[in-house]
């Protein structure tokens, strides 16, 4: 297990180092410049410089290639990603205020979506083509067509013209006053969490059917067990081993979809910042986020591929 381990851990390096050669690339290829940006503002003093003075500051006079080693080197040696170049404060600071929120809404929404998911998909596989079976498929392909940034505005936008009433917008950390952050938080982890469930829901309820048919569970029907121990004990946990690898591939849209809905909600986390990043250029703050979110995916499917062998006793590492 640890030897298995390792060598995945030493796996994900060249994949990390292609992802953060592609995003330092295009990051700097999105229209617009961020020294036209500075020199238009006038509350950095940028005004005061000239524009090659500016980029000399910034480090943005050197070439892309020498950027991206001293960049790439400085977070590999001392763990470094740079300073932003707005707020003049280190990005490792800034990510480390931002990850944690953006990692609450993602486990709210999966806690969520597996609440809905697994039970509704287990009891539409074994009530197959009834009432609630096609209500619960009903409500999957709903889940399926909806996006989930239109369903968040139409929650910020309708209640308040019919009703007067809107959803909490001023964050509060966790540690800080549990019940006022949840309070925020559970309306777009619901949005999301249902969103995400619908896939999910799906997949339950087309492997616990495949499962349902093999001849080990007409032999445990035969003996007479019950059938909530035949579901439980016998059926479910082969039939989570796909549902467990589509959570996994689901980690970038778990991650990625919370960038509109922090957005709508108002909630600081890394999708916030990463449009404010992108919107004022801020280059070290962009690769940044989208190195650490590449690393927590990466890692989510780790995690995933060692939850096999908890859920089958067949499966060895090797």
């Amino acid at each position: 297990m640890n030897a298995y381990i390792a060598r995945r851990l030493l796996a994900l390096l060249p994949t990390l180092f292609f992802a953060s050669l592609i995003v330092f690339i295009t990051v700097r290829l999105i229209p617009g410049d961020i020294i036209d940006l500075m020199l238009s503002q006038n509350d950095i003093g940028a005004d005061k410089m000239t524009r090659d003075q500016l980029m000399q500051a910034l480090g943005l006079d050197k070439p892309m290639w020498e950027q991206y080693l001293h960049w790439i080197g400085a977070i590999v040696l001392h763990g470094d990603f740079g300073t932003s170049l707005w707020r003049g404060t280190p990005v490792s600071e800034v990510l480390a205020e931002r990850l944690p929120v953006t990692l609450e809404l993602g486990a709210l929404s999966l806690v969520v979506a597996l609440v809905f998911a697994i039970p509704i998909g287990i009891y539409s596989a074994i009530r197959q083509d009834t009432a609630g079976d096609y209500i619960t498929r009903s409500f999957s392909i709903l889940m399926l067509a909806v996006p989930s940034f239109w369903m968040g505005t139409m929650v910020m936008v309708i209640p308040s013209i019919l009703w007067g009433w809107s959803p909490e917008t001023s964050y509060v950390p966790f540690l800080q006053d549990p019940l006022h952050n949840l309070n925020q938080m559970w309306l777009p982890a619901l949005i999301l969490g249902a969103a995400l469930s619908a896939v999910t829901m799906r997949m339950m309820r087309t492997m616990m059917l495949e499962v349902l048919r093999q001849d080990y569970i007409r032999t445990a029907w035969a003996k007479g067990l019950n059938e909530w121990l035949v579901i439980v004990r016998h059926a479910l946990r082969n039939a989570l081993i796909p549902v467990v690898t589509l959570i996994g591939l689901q980690a970038p849209i778990l991650i990625g979809g919370t960038v509109i809905l922090e957005q709508i909600f108002v909630i600081p986390g890394m999708g916030m910042l990463l449009l404010e990043a992108v919107s004022q250029r801020d280059y070290p703050i962009v690769t940044g986020v989208f190195l650490v979110v590449g690393v927590a995916v990466m890692l989510i499917n780790l995690l995933v591929d060692l939850s096999y062998g908890l859920l089958d006793p067949k499966v060895r590492f090797r």
